[in-house]
C-alpha cells in the first residue's frame, strides 16, 4: 500500500500543485456533477486513485445545478461544477461564481473547444446529429440544414426533446449564429412541425420503432445503444449537418472551480486531470461515446472524427439559456 507521503508526492507531480495533506486526506471536494453519472464515477475514482484526494460527487442536471449554484452564491458547498453542456457554465461565468482555471489547464485544451474567458474549461464534447428510420427516409430525402426542418413539408415528420438541456444547448447555437428573429421565427415553425418527446433516448426509440422519420439528438445516445444490443437503434442512421450549419453544433461539456471552494488547489487539480490524459482515456476507452478535446486526445475510433463534423464556431461562454428558455416559452415549447 502507498504511504500518504507516497500518494502526496504523486499528487503534487501530476498537478504541480502544492496540497495540503489534511485537506487532501480528509476533506476531499464536493463535485456537482450534471454529466453522466457513470462518466463522473469513473472520472472520480481515478482521479482519486492517483491522487488519493476524495471526490465527493452530488449528482443532477445542468439547469438544476446552474442556477442552484447562482442561489447558493458564495454559500454553495461545491468546489467543482461538471456539465454537460456549456449553456449552463454561462449562466454560473456570468453571476461572477467560478475562480479562473490554472494557465496550464487551459493550456491543455484548444481554444475552440473552451472559453476566451478562462473562467472554466471544456472536458468533452458531443455532436448534434439528425436520427433517421433508414425504412421511411433516403440519405436523398434528408434535410440540408437544421433549418429545414422549419418548413412545413417537415410538419408531422420529426421530433426532439425540448424540455432538456441538449436540446436547448442546439437552440442557443442557433442563437448565437443567426439572432434573435431568426430563431424566434424556427421556434414558431418547429412548434407548428415537430413532436414533443421526453428525453433523446426516447426520440430515437421512437425514429427506430417508426412512430416518426426523424430526430434531432446528439450521436452518442445511438453508439450507446449500438454498443450494447442495438435493439433501439438498429432501424436508425446518423445524418450529420457538417458545412457549419447549426445543425453541426458541437456541445461543449464544461469544467469549473468555483471562487467559493474551500479546496482551490484541490479542485483545480481536479479539473486539470479530467482535462488531462487520465481523464481524457477514460473518454476514448469507458462507454460514454463522448468526444474528447484535449491537444492531441484520441476519442473513440467508433466516433467521427471531431475534425470532420465541420462544426460551427462559437464562443461557448457566449451561449444564452436564459433568453433561450424565454423565447422557447414564447413558442410554447416549454
Amino acid at each position: 500500500m502507498k504511504s500518504i507521503l507516497s500518494v502526496l508526492t504523486g499528487a503534487v507531480a501530476l498537478t504541480g500543485i502544492a496540497l495540503s495533506p489534511a485537506l487532501a486526506q480528509e476533506d476531499g471536494i464536493i463535485v456537482y456533477n450534471a454529466q453522466h453519472e457513470s462518466l463522473a464515477k469513473e472520472w472520480a475514482e481515478g482521479f482519486t486513485k492517483e491522487t488519493g484526494i476524495k471526490v465527493t460527487l452530488r449528482n443532477g442536471g445542468d439547469s438544476e445545478f446552474s442556477n442552484q449554484i447562482v442561489a447558493e452564491g458564495a454559500a454553495s458547498p461545491a468546489d467543482v461544477f461538471l456539465t454537460e453542456n456549456s449553456p449552463a457554465m454561462a449562466l454560473v461565468e456570468n453571476a461572477g461564481l467560478f475562480a479562473p482555471i490554472d494557465a496550464d489547464t487551459l493550456a491543455l485544451v484548444p481554444e475552440q473547444f473552451r472559453p476566451s474567458s478562462g473562467a472554466w474549461t471544456g472536458i468533452a464534447a458531443r455532436s448534434t446529429v439528425f436520427v433517421y428510420n433508414k425504412e421511411k427516409l433516403s440519405a436523398d430525402q434528408l434535410p440540408k440544414s437544421l433549418l429545414d426542418l422549419a418548413d412545413p413539408s417537415w410538419k408531422g415528420r420529426w421530433a426532439a426533446s425540448p424540455s432538456g438541456a441538449d436540446f436547448q444547448a442546439i437552440v442557443s447555437a442557433l442563437l448565437e449564429l443567426k439572432g434573435e428573429e431568426a430563431t424566434a421565427d424556427w421556434l414558431k415553425a418547429m412548434k407548428a412541425n415537430f413532436t414533443a418527446y421526453k428525453g433523446n433516448s426516447t426520440v430515437m426509440k421512437a425514429v427506430n420503432a417508426g412512430e416518426i422519420e426523424g430526430g434531432v439528438i446528439y450521436h452518442y445516445y445511438w453508439f450507446g445503444d449500438q454498443a450494447k444490443t442495438g435493439e433501439n437503434s438498429k432501424n436508425v442512421e446518423l445524418h450529420y449537418f457538417k458545412n457549419e450549419d447549426p445543425g453541426a453544433f458541437v456541445s461543449i461539456s464544461g469544467g469549473g472551480v468555483l471562487a467559493s471552494s474551500k479546496h482551490p488547489k484541490e479542485a483545480q487539480a481536479f479539473v486539470k486531470w479530467i482535462a488531462g490524459k487520465g481523464g481524457q482515456d477514460i473518454l476514448k476507452n469507458g462507454t460514454s461515446y463522448e468526444y474528447a478535446v484535449a491537444n492531441g486526445a484520441e476519442s473513440n475510433p467508433k466516433l467521427v472524427p471531431l475534425a470532420d463534423l465541420q462544426a460551427p464556431k462559437i464562443d461557448p461562454s457566449k451561449l444564452n439559456s436564459k433568453k433561450v428558455t424565454d423565447l422557447m416559452t414564447a413558442a410554447g415549447l416549454l
